[in-house]
Formats: C-alpha cells, structure tokens, sequence
C-alpha cells in the first residue's frame, strides 16, 4: 500500500512545547500512524524550545508581511519527528507559554498567531513547498481551526480536512472587529462560516468546515451533543453526528514502560509485581510521607481546577483520614485550590504529601509508588492519566464522564466475578459520591489478593496507539481525495 501523506497543524507537540494532553496526542500519532502506512508531517510554531530542537533545518518558504511581521517556514527533524515550524519571530518568540505571558495572561494577540498558523497549513495542504503533496490535513483544537476555513474559501482542490477537538471547553473566540485583518471573504463571517454569536470562533469553524470531526473518547463524542456539556456548540455537533467519532487516546507505551523507566526507582511488570514496593517506599520518601508500606497511598497528578474536581477531594479529606490513607499530590493551578492543599500538608504531617507544579520524574514515580490514582474530573475528553496508572499497576478511582468511562472497568460485582475489572468509576460527580468510591477503595485494597488482580488487569489492558491510529488512518482514507486512496 502506498504511504498516504498527510499534515497534522498543532499548537504544541510533545516532548518540545506541552500544557496538556494535545501534545501527547500531536507528538504520539505520526510514529503511530506509520504502521498504518500513513506518513505525517506536524506544523507547529516556531517557539524557542522547537527552533532549538530542529536539526538540519532548511528554509522552505518565505512571507514578506504574516501578520505583522515577516516569517519564514522550516523544515527539519526534532529526534523523531518530521516537523515544519513557522518561525515568526514577531508572533512566537516571546517569554512565557505558548498562550499566555509570564503573568498567566493570554496574548492580546493570539488571534494572529494562530491565524497564522492556521493559514500556513492550509497553504501547506495546498501545495505550497514543492514535492510536499498531503491529501490529509489534520488540525488540532482551536489554535488549528481557521485552517479549515482558509482551506474551504480558497475555491482550489484540496486535501480532506479533519478536526480534532480535544477539549471543547477551549473554543478561540474573538471579537468580530478582528474578521477583516484575517484574510478569508465576506461571505466567510457568516453562521455557515466563522461566525459564532456575532463574533469569530476557531474552532466552531473548524467543527463547521472540515470533512470529518473527530474527539477524543465515544462517551465524550456522546455529552458534547447535549447543551449540558456542548458549551453551545452542541446544535452543531448534533447536525454533524454521522461525521462525527470519538476516538480514545493512547499513551506512548516506550516512554510509559515500568519495565524500562529510568523515572522511577525500580524497574516491575506484572510477572514481577512485587518489585513496585520499593516505588512506594521512594515515594513516601521523596513526599515526606510516612514510609508505611501497607498503608493505602493514593497518588494525584492533574492540574488543579474546578473542571478536574479537585475541590471535591479536598471536600473529601477527612475521609481519606478515616480510610487511613495517605495522598500524594502534584500539580498546580488554582491558587486557592494550591493553597488549601498546602494547608492540608502542614496540617497533616507524613498524611500529606504535595508538590506544586510539574515534574516529569515526579509524576512517573506517582503513577509507578501510588496505590491508587484518583482522577474525580467533571468533564474528561478523554484522559491520560488513567491510562498511565493501569500501565504501571495503579489502579484509577474514576468519575463515570468521558474517557474515564470508556476506559475504566467498573470494580462491580458482576466484573469482579468476571475478573475483568480495572478500576473504581463513580457517579454523580460530587463530593458525596467520590467519598464512596474512596471507602470503597479502601475496602478493596485490604483484600490483597483482589486488589492484585485490579493491578494485573490494567497492567495486561491495551492502553497503546495501535487501535487508535487504525480508526484515524480508516478516517484519512474515507476522505482522502480519489487519487490517494491506494
């Protein structure tokens, strides 16, 4: 079969700029798709870290004036990905993240930038450096949307577009002053166009435009067609429903190995269970926790914000004290909520244990030393960390939304007999729920041989790139132009 070229348009791309799970997904799926006979090429900003990471870069093609500045597009190598990097200095080489400046607050300009990044994809898909033809462009939430658009407007042939959408909640919603600077037509500021209540949206443009629109869990596919978690685009997910699939993320199972990790202070596998005891004793240790080894451990790694409901865990502390179980926590985010935790930790010596922001070592020992990882999310795309946890015999304490529910198998007693369970999922999402699911863990760890088979099941699950990369390259292939179908 002929390798079908395609170009994914990203934001950020692991492991050279990440916030969040896209860049997992944007870094994972051109190695993934590979086996699948597809050969994809990732655009993405040229940030410092990527421009630095680039080797043997040649310069491809040249903008006089990109808005507001000139640029020019690279193309090279960063270990193992085929990227081309739009190097605006004007747009992109700033202090901060890719979004938002040192003070947390987004750039008044992100319109441009991503416009930007969206209209040279666009070009990209249309043939703009020679001997580089991709009958698929692939963009990625709303930074990638307008890509679609400036595709669609163009009035030339071009490549089948999907679009991505891995968490709706961030939509890229502007002011509608700012449509004429953009480059697209008149006819474009319209409700079968950009144009979102009277302003331009992104990704509603993207979700509009594009041939095929695809999420990243069935279950999150399913709650974002209703108004509860459409956050107003749900009217045209639901018209888009037969184009629309929820396909489940993977994680890269090479980096995610316990038996080959370098993170963590003892290699284990599910013939070698035992050996991950002494992860625990390391995390104890590197938290300040009490080096208890039967003691119940459960390990947090999220961003700390209302939508991954870690109010509710602190709601539910004192149960935690009355399970006997110590937490082990990183993260960061709210300041309130960062704050509250560290005054659970002082509170509570050697019970306790956080550290505020991200630390790759740290988060690879939690999931490797935890006993449990609780993730109590009010809405989840989908989810990394679950997935993580079963590779490295954690077992996930899930809410019943999203991907947590596509993932998790439900510690019932019908899966229980079945000995196919892999986790704890509760409902509602709300504090007196997820104190259940904690006494309910708690319950189950103390049955030693039980709690080892909830660790062997997840340990055994396929939770690799290679089911989903089959259902994104069967998607190219349905919308790939006739002539690349082969």
């Amino acid at each position: 079969m002929k390798p079908l070229a395609a170009l994914s348009v990203a934001s950020e791309i692991y492991p050279l700029v990440k916030t969040g799970g896209l860049a997992d997904v944007a870094g994972a799926l051109p190695g993934a798709l590979a086996a699948e006979q597809v050969s994809l090429r990732t655009l993405c900003p040229g940030y410092r870290p990527v421009l630095a990471a680039l080797k043997k870069a040649e310069t491809v093609a040249k903008f006089n004036d990109l808005f507001g500045g000139p640029a020019r597009l690279l193309a090279g190598r960063a270990g193992a990905l085929e990227l081309f990097a739009l190097d605006a200095p004007h747009l992109y080489d700033r202090d901060g993240g890719p979004y938002a400046g040192p003070d947390g607050l987004d750039f008044a300009d992100n319109a441009f930038r991503f416009a930007a990044l969206a209209k040279v994809g666009a070009a990209l898909g249309q043939g703009l450096v020679e001997g580089f033809a991709p009958k698929i462009l692939h963009a990625h939430d709303w930074q990638a949307g307008l890509a679609a658009a400036y595709l669609h407007y163009s009035g030339k042939p071009r490549p089948g577009a999907v679009m991505t959408v891995h968490n709706l909640a961030f939509q890229g919603q502007f002011p509608a002053e700012l449509f004429a600077a953009l480059g697209l037509p008149p006819q474009a500021f319209s409700i079968e166009g950009v144009e979102y209540y009277g302003g331009i949206g992104f990704l509603k443009a993207g979700l509009q435009l594009s041939d095929r629109v695809t999420t990243v869990s069935p279950t999150y596919a399913q709650e974002i067609q209703q108004p509860h978690a459409g956050m107003g685009l749900d009217g045209l997910l639901r018209a888009r429903a037969s184009e629309l699939s929820g396909i489940l993320n993977g994680i890269d199972v090479d980096v995610w190995n316990p038996e080959t990790d370098p993170l963590i202070a003892a290699p284990f596998s599910a013939k070698k269970l035992g050996a991950r005891a002494d992860n625990k004793k390391a995390l104890q240790a590197r938290l300040a926790l009490a080096r208890e080894p039967e003691r119940l451990l459960v390990g947090v790694v999220s961003r700390l914000s209302w939508q991954k409901g870690l109010d509710l865990l602190l709601a539910c502390l004192p149960v935690l004290e009355q399970c006997d179980a110590q937490l082990a926590l990183l993260g960061s985010g709210d300041p309130a909520l960062e704050a509250a935790f560290q005054e659970a930790a002082q509170t509570h010596p050697g019970r306790i244990g956080v550290h505020f922001g991200y630390e790759e070592r740290l988060a690879h020992l939690i999931q490797a030393g935890a006993d449990a990882i609780l993730v109590p999310s009010r809405f989840e795309p989908c989810g990394l960390t679950q997935l993580c946890a079963m590779r490295y015999g954690a077992v996930p304490v899930v809410a019943r939304v999203g991907g947590l529910a596509d993932t998790i198998i439900d510690a019932n007693e019908m899966a229980l007999q079945a000995n196919c369970a892999t986790g704890l999922q509760f409902a509602p999402v709300a504090a007196d729920a997820l104190a259940g699911a904690l006494r309910r863990c708690a319950a189950l760890h103390a049955q030693k041989s039980l709690w080892k088979k909830l660790q062997t099941n997840g340990l055994k699950t396929d939770v690799s790139w290679a089911n989903p990369a089959r259902h994104y390259a069967q998607i190219y292939r349905e919308i790939a132009p006739p002539d690349a179908k082969s």
